[in-house]
C-alpha cells in the first residue's frame, strides 16, 4: 500500500489497552492504517520519517471547557482588580478610581471576597461612591457580584423579584430588601447584559480563531464545550460560527456542544433547546447531543450543595433538582437519544445525579442509554464513591484545581468551610479511578487570555503533584506553599494521558474514531521532544508538542 505518512523509531503511547506501546505507525487518507513495530512497515510504500525515539501521544481531548463563554469574555470588561485588605479600603480604592475617570456609563471592578474579612458590600455602599452611573463589582470567582441601585433598576429587579433557584441562585436580601449582592444564575446577567447588543459575528470569529490556534499548537483535537450559562442565545450564535468554520474547512478540532439549563423553571425550554441544537449543529467537527445542567454552585461562596453542613455557617447549599426530577429528565433525554452533563461541586449535588440515574435505570432497564457525566466533584461522601462505576457515570475532574485552586495555603480555607476531616478528602479522582469508574480530565476555563490555564500539560502536572510551585508554568499569584492533600489521590502520568485521550473519547461517544492510536481511527497524534512518561512531574506544564497532526494533517 502507498501511504501518506510512515513513521518509525518512535516511542508511541497509544492509549489502546490491547496494544499500549508501539514504535511505528502509518497514515493513509487521514486514518491510521498500521500501528505496531517496524517489521510491519514492509507492507507500505512512501516517505519514511525517523523520529529518533521521540515521544508520541494521541490527540488530546478536553472533556469540559467553555469555548463559548470564553468567546463572550473576550469582549466583556471584567473590571479593575481591587487588591485591598479591608472593605473600607476597597470602597476607597473604587471611589478614587471613579473620581479620576469621570463620565463612564458603567464602572466595573473585581475583588476576592475574602478581602472583606467577613464584612460585606451593599448597594448603599456602592450608591455612596457612584450614584449617577452603573457600578458592578465582580467576585473574582465569577459566581457572584455586587451592584448598585442603578444596575438593579436597569434590569427591573426589585424586592419582589423571585430568586431563580432559592438558596443556590438568588438575590441576597436583608429584612426582605435587596442588598445588591447576588449569587450564581442571578448574578450572571449583570456581567453580559451589554454583549447581546454589541457582539458581532466578526468578533466571534476573531475570538474563535484565537482558540483554534491555541488548540492546534497544544494538540487539543476534541473538546466538550460546557456552554454559556443563561446565554444560550449568544451560545447559538457562537455555535453557528463554529459550524461555518467547519463548512469552510477551518475547524480541525472536534467540538461536542451542549444546551445549558440553570433553573427548573426553564426545563421545558431547555429540552426544546437541546433538541433544536441537536438538529442545527451536525457537521463533521460539530455536534450537540447533550443537556448541561448547573446542579449547584461553588464551595467558596457556599452555594455548592452539601450532605453535611458547612462548618462555619451550618448551611447546606441547594441543588437545582431532586432525584425524582432528575429521573424524569433522564427518561426524556433517553427517549430523544440525548446525553447529560452536570455541574456538581458538592457531595449532595452528585448524589442527586447518582440517585436519579439509579431510579431511571431501574425503570427503563435495558432501554436506558443516556451517557451521564458529573463534572468538578470537589467533595464526595464516602458512601457514594463506588456508585459511579456501578451506575456507569463518568467522573470529570479539572486537575489544575487539585492544588486547592488558590494561592498560599488553601487547606486553611477549606478547613474553615468543612472542618479538617472533610477538607483533607477533596478531589478524590484516584479513588474513583481505582473503583473502575470512567474518569476524564478538563481545563474548565472561561477566559481565553494567554490560554495558560487551558494547557493539558498544566493539568497533567498538577494532577500528579497537587501543587503549583516555582517549577510550574503558572501565574505567580497561584503558587501554593505545599502539596494539597490527600497524597494518595495523586495520579500517575499514564492515568493522566488516558484520561485526556481514550477516556475523554468515551465520555463524548467518539471512541470509535478518536482517543487512541489504533488502526481505523482518525490520525490525530502529537510528537514531543521530551518523553512525558519518564519526565519529572514538576515542570511538565512547560511541555507542548513539537508537531501536531489532526486527521494526518500537520497543524503547527
Amino acid at each position: 500500500m502507498i501511504a501518506d505518512q510512515i513513521i518509525k523509531n518512535a516511542k508511541i503511547f497509544t492509549s489502546d489497552k490491547a496494544n499500549p506501546q508501539a514504535t511505528a505507525l502509518v497514515v493513509k487518507d487521514g486514518k491510521f492504517v498500521y500501528v505496531g513495530d517496524e517489521a510491519g512497515l514492509s507492507a507500505f510504500e512512501g516517505e519514511v520519517t525517523d523520529l529518533g525515539g521521540k515521544f508520541v501521544l494521541p490527540g488530546i481531548i478536553d472533556s469540559h471547557v467553555h469555548v463559548t463563554t470564553g468567546t463572550g469574555f473576550e469582549y466583556v470588561d471584567l473590571g479593575v482588580l481591587v487588591l485591598c485588605p479591608t472593605k473600607q479600603e476597597c470602597l476607597d480604592f473604587m471611589a478614587d478610581y471613579i473620581q479620576k475617570n469621570p463620565g463612564l456609563k458603567r464602572y466595573r471592578f473585581a475583588l476576592e471576597k475574602s478581602a472583606l474579612n467577613g464584612d460585606n458590600i451593599t448597594k448603599e455602599d456602592l450608591d455612596a461612591i457612584c450614584q449617577g452611573q452603573e457600578l458592578v463589582v465582580l467576585e473574582i470567582g465569577c459566581h457572584s457580584n455586587w451592584v448598585n441601585s442603578k444596575v438593579l433598576a436597569a434590569h427591573g429587579i426589585t424586592d419582589e423579584t423571585p430568586d431563580p433557584v432559592p438558596e443556590l441562585a438568588y438575590f441576597v436580601r436583608k429584612d426582605g430588601h435587596l442588598t445588591g449582592e447576588s449569587y450564581e444564575t442571578a448574578s450572571w446577567p449583570f456581567l453580559f447584559d451589554e454583549l447581546r447588543k454589541s457582539l458581532t459575528d466578526e468578533q466571534i470569529r476573531t475570538a474563535l480563531s484565537r482558540w483554534i490556534d491555541f488548540s492546534k499548537e497544544y494538540g487539543v483535537g476534541a473538546v466538550f464545550d460546557a456552554g454559556f450559562p443563561e446565554h444560550n442565545d449568544i451560545q447559538e450564535r457562537i455555535y453557528a460560527q463554529l459550524r461555518n468554520f467547519d463548512r469552510e474547512g477551518k475547524l480541525p478540532i472536534y467540538v461536542d456542544g451542549c444546551y445549558v439549563l440553570t433553573q427548573p423553571a426553564k426545563l421545558k425550554e431547555a429540552m426544546e433547546g437541546v433538541k433544536h441544537f441537536n438538529r442545527e449543529f451536525n457537521t463533521e467537527h460539530m455536534k450537540v447531543h447533550t443537556l448541561k445542567i448547573f446542579m449547584d454552585g461553588t464551595m467558596k461562596i457556599e452555594t455548592a450543595a452539601m450532605v453535611t453542613p458547612y462548618a462555619d455557617t451550618g448551611v447546606l447549599g441547594a441543588s437545582a433538582f431532586n432525584a425524582e426530577q432528575m429521573a424524569g429528565i433522564l427518561k426524556e433525554l433517553n427517549e430523544a437519544g440525548l446525553d447529560l452533563h452536570v455541574h456538581t461541586v458538592g457531595e449532595a449535588a452528585s448524589r442527586v445525579i447518582l440517585d436519579g440515574v439509579e431510579l431511571a435505570r431501574k425503570e427503563l432497564g435495558d432501554q436506558y442509554r443516556v451517557k451521564v457525566t458529573c463534572a468538578h466533584l470537589w467533595i464526595q461522601d464516602d458512601a457514594d464513591l463506588d456508585r459511579f462505576a456501578k451506575l456507569g457515570i463518568t467522573a470529570n475532574f479539572t486537575p489544575w484545581w487539585h492544588s486547592g485552586n488558590i494561592g498560599g495555603t488553601p487547606i486553611n480555607l477549606y478547613t474553615a468551610l468543612m472542618g479538617e476531616e472533610r477538607a483533607n478528602k477533596m478531589y478524590r479522582c484516584k479513588t474513583l479511578w481505582d473503583s473502575g469508574a470512567l474518569v476524564t480530565w478538563s481545563s474548565d476555563e472561561v477566559f481565553y487570555g494567554d490560554f495558560k490555564n487551558w494547557s493539558p500539560y498544566l493539568a497533567m502536572e498538577v494532577g500528579m503533584t497537587r501543587w503549583i510551585n516555582e517549577k510550574t508554568r503558572f501565574d505567580e499569584v497561584g503558587r501554593t506553599v505545599a502539596p494539597f492533600p490527600p497524597e494518595n489521590e495523586r495520579m500517575n502520568i499514564e492515568e493522566m494521558i488516558l484520561g485526556y485521550t481514550i477516556n475523554g473519547a468515551k465520555q463524548l461517544g467518539i471512541e470509535a474514531s478518536k482517543g487512541s492510536i489504533e488502526v481505523g481511527k482518525d490520525a490525530d497524534f502529537l510528537v514531543f521532544d521530551n518523553d512525558l512518561l519518564t519526565a519529572e512531574p514538576a515542570g511538565i506544564s512547560y511541555n507542548k508538542p513539537r508537531d501536531v497532526f489532526f486527521n494526518g494533517k500537520k497543524m503547527n
